[in-house]
């Protein structure tokens, strides 16, 4: 259960994001006023960085993880999960940068975690969805969760998803220092931990809007690691 008065914090994994992060990180908190934000940025070359050091000088709720290279979403999000164990936060919250995560979903997500040990928004149970999606992304999307549930034996049906709220001591039992996977299999390994572990995960209907601005991350390279990746978890 959430306690009253517990920590929660909210963390955005960047690269390249300067024209979207400030107007994220106001409409979080905006939604979420008692919640902390932590940015992690990967050595952005467009400041993104910066903006959020900024924003950090004029709002205590606001903190910037700066690393030193472009490694994946994988290793981000690591760093970023220690560092809120570390600082005692209860409840944690992973999302995107790009608005493809609606900022309006974060207090359900946060409440839902009251609970559950792990809370996912998903975007294939009843009331979920996608916008501004071609056919083929929408097919491979949805091939892959198939795909990674057929293999791990898992009834969870947003695998790929990265919108998720997690209970501090769930991070600190799957072995965040033995994940190998970096691009977007990261989402499937961390779930699938969880779920081999017993934790109770909740599915809750989101609308997944294709980003704003900039270029989609994914590649060629992550949709092949995440395949290869889904029969390791298997096999291991």
């Amino acid at each position: 259960m959430m306690e009253e008065g517990s920590k929660k914090l909210v963390i955005i994994p960047t690269y390249n994001e300067s024209e979207v992060i400030t107007d994220l990180v106001g409409k979080v908190l905006e939604v979420s006023p008692d919640a902390d934000i932590l940015v992690v940025d990967d050595n952005s070359p467009d400041g993104t960085g910066d903006i959020i050091d900024g924003l950090s000088n004029s709002d205590g709720r606001i903190n910037c993880l700066h690393r030193s290279k472009k490694e994946g979403i994988g290793p981000a999000y690591i760093d970023g999960f220690k560092w809120a164990i570390e600082r005692g936060y209860d409840h944690i919250l992973q999302m995107d940068a790009d608005f493809s995560h609606g900022p309006e979903y974060v207090p359900h997500l946060f409440k839902l975690a009251q609970e559950y040990d792990l809370v996912i928004g998903s975007r294939y149970v009843p009331g979920g969805g996608t916008e501004n999606w071609g056919v083929v992304r929408k097919i491979i999307s949805i091939w892959g969760s198939l795909y990674a549930q057929a293999i791990l034996w898992i009834p969870i049906k947003d695998l790929t998803g990265g919108f998720k709220c997690w209970n501090k001591r769930v991070l600190e039992n799957i072995g965040l220092n033995n994940i190998q996977t970096k691009g977007y299999a990261f989402q499937i390994e961390t779930t699938y931990r969880a779920f081999k572990k017993g934790y109770r995960i909740k599915e809750y209907p989101i609308v997944f809007t294709d980003r704003r601005v900039g270029e989609t991350k994914m590649s060629r390279k992550i949709f092949i690691e995440a395949i290869f990746a889904v029969l390791r978890m298997r096999i291991g």
